[in-house]
């Protein structure tokens, strides 16, 4: 196990920490060659001088750790353990093998340190793109400055084959960007003036200008590098119940070690303490918990990186392991199963002229960030600057309410107006479409019907489902109830509902838990936020959904793909299983090795295979996860 405090430096660490452990290695295979040929000068204070200086290359930091957490009430741990087990083997002239044992103990963790940085790098390969220099946009000129020094509302260029240093607005002209930095999607997405880009994303066609949105430690880039960091800190059941569990287990190897060394004085003939003590030596070797407390926490970190290459950010290891337990995945609709892109399909004015309708409803629609509203205002352009409305409020579930030239202007669904007591037309609510209402004054005024499309890998994505063990599958939407019936018909989901207020949602999310069921959400609004928070795994799609949905979910998508889903849960199961599958590894085998041990039948040699052999053997079956393919 790494000592307290110590810092990876991901794979940076200096050759030359090596060094002592290389030295000690010759410095024991040369001395166990001397001891086999049977040199006459080697003996003596020169024989414990050549296998001392090899042990104290390696173990000074170890007994030096073991010293400080005795100093701090923290007594039995793997350090303690290792240190009296070695030193003890010197008492009783066993050098070579008190060198070895704590030579092989510094290799695993030269393992673990090594295995863990390999994790974090792989990680941070795939999402930290950010270059160093940004070309800033002055008076015309384009000068080399540090995008951590550029403001928002600044202008920055990105030539063809850059990496995109901060978020920002297409200006002018738009260009195609390789995303996979940030979605893990190999499709190229193509981006055209007044969309978004983000930093990391690759400028692949031709060179365009973006004005900074966003500071450079506010980047969705930088937030998900947070994300990743703080993802290994939250410890899952498992590898909270090992810590505990080494807390007890270890004074109890202690002290059954003290026994087994004074106790046979009182049942055996011919006791000869340093045979005894040899057994307990060993014995402690063999106890020590270190391929658990080191392949465990590894394993989930493997986990956390195998979902990083596949576009997912787990917010900590206690959630691979809770995704396992879902039996019932609930999810929103718009933005989630549907593409969330809309158009628009029919205009119908009623006592107004098409054109000051148009232009009036988009100008409501434009204070608004739904995914409808933006439809409305892209498809029909600039016209809503000839409008000018005020007191725009946003009326959750229904739509919004403002005010223009001293009338009342309400824009949203059917309950929305009958809220404020607007009659309209009762064929309006056969519509199966997506319908905007508008009324003004109090008087019914016209309606814009809209279509969304669902996701390509939508079918796919309940398919997978099922086939992981999903059990139920229940579909959530404000939108009307008619079209979410038809979307969850051409789904072959079990429950739909539509026509649903954020706390409509909450309310069918509780009850689902209070059948017992384990419930994962999944949404990307504003809206989903209390529901995502509530679940017992909360999943946000991550690169079109809103920042309060990702910073309250549990789990990122940021491909927006929802057979990631099933992909999350299956990195999960593997996690799980390849965890328990190194307990069950360092349990057998320290349980055999023990019961020789205790018999005389085994030496310290197979002592040292039974701890650090099966911390790397654990180690290296942990980053196998990163491996697979999901």
């Amino acid at each position: 196990m790494l000592p307290p405090n110590a810092k990876i430096d991901d794979g940076k660490e200096k050759k030359d920490s090596y060094i002592p452990t290389i030295i000690s290695l010759i410095l024991l295979l040369a001395g166990i060659a001397l001891d086999y040929f049977g040199t006459e000068w080697f003996s003596g204070y020169i024989r414990l001088l050549i296998f001392g200086i090899s042990y104290l290359l390696v173990g000074a930091r170890v007994i030096k750790y073991a010293l400080t957490n005795i100093a701090k009430g923290d007594v039995f741990n793997e350090f303690f353990l290792m240190s009296i087990a070695t030193l003890g083997a010197f008492y009783i002239g066993e050098y070579a093998e008190g060198v070895a044992v704590m030579l092989f103990y510094v290799i695993g963790e030269h393992f673990q340190e090594a295995a863990v940085a390999r994790s974090r790098r792989s990680i941070k390969a795939l999402i930290d793109n950010r270059p160093e220099e940004v070309g800033l946009v002055k008076d015309g000129q384009v000068v080399t400055a540090n995008p951590q020094t550029v403001g928002i509302g600044e202008i920055i260029q990105i030539k063809v084959g850059e990496k995109v240093a901060l978020d920002g607005e297409i200006q002018g002209n738009g260009s195609s960007f390789n995303t996979a930095a940030l979605t893990g999607e190999s499709k190229p997405a193509s981006k055209t003036k007044g969309e978004m880009v983000l930093a990391g994303m690759i400028n692949l066609e031709k060179v365009v200008e973006i004005k900074v949105t966003s500071a450079y430690e506010d980047s969705a880039l930088s937030k998900i590098l947070h994300l990743v960091e703080e993802a290994s800190g939250q410890k899952a059941k498992t590898q909270k119940f090992i810590t505990k569990f080494a807390k007890i287990y270890t004074p109890i190897v202690v002290f059954m070690a003290i026994a087994l060394t004074l106790l046979p004085f009182f049942f055996v003939e011919n006791y000869i303490f340093n045979d005894w003590l040899y057994r307990a030596l060993v014995f402690l070797v063999i106890s020590c918990p270190c391929a658990l407390v080191i392949s465990i926490p590894l394993g989930y970190f493997g986990g956390i990186g195998a979902a990083s290459k596949n576009g997912m950010l787990f917010k900590g290891a206690n959630f691979l392991d809770l995704i396992t337990e879902v039996n019932t995945v609930v999810m929103d609709k718009t933005g989630t199963l549907t593409e969330g892109v809309f158009k628009v399909q029919e205009v119908e004015v009623q006592e107004m002229d098409e054109n000051k309708f148009i232009a009036l409803t988009a100008a409501l629609e434009a204070k608004s960030t739904h995914p409808i509203a933006k439809a409305i205002v892209e498809f029909f352009g600039d016209s809503h600057i000839r409008e000018t409305v005020s007191e725009v409020e946003e009326i959750a579930g229904h739509g919004l309410r403002g005010k223009w030239e001293n009338k009342e202007v309400l824009v949203g669904n059917t309950k929305l107006l009958q809220k404020y007591d607007v009659t309209f037309p009762t064929r309006i609510t056969e519509i199966v479409e997506s319908i905007v209402v508008v009324a003004i004054d109090g008087k019914y005024a016209g309606y814009i019907t809209i279509a969304d499309k669902i996701k390509e890998d939508g079918p796919s994505a309940i398919a997978k489902l099922r086939e992981y063990g999903i059990k139920t599958i229940v579909m959530l939407s404000g939108d009307k109830d008619t079209i979410v019936q038809k979307v969850a018909k051409e789904l072959k989901i079990d429950m739909a509902f539509g026509g649903l207020l954020p706390q409509d949602k909450v309310t069918r999310v509780k009850d689902l838990k209070a059948q017992g069921k384990k419930v994962a959400f999944v949404g990307d609004g504003i809206n989903d936020a209390p529901v995502i928070t509530l679940a017992d795994v909360g999943f946000a799609m991550g690169a079109l959904g809103s920042d309060a949905a990702i910073e309250t979910a549990d789990v990122v998508i940021q491909t927006d793909q929802p057979s990631k889903i099933a992909t999350a849960i299956k990195i999960g199961k593997k996690t799980k299983q390849v965890v328990w599958q190194n307990i069950i590894l360092a349990f057998g085998v320290k349980a055999l090795v023990l019961a020789f041990g205790a018999f005389g039948v085994a030496s310290l040699w197979e002592a040292v295979f039974a701890d650090v052999g099966v911390a790397c053997l654990a180690i290296l079956n942990a980053i196998r996860i990163q491996r697979m393919r999901f």
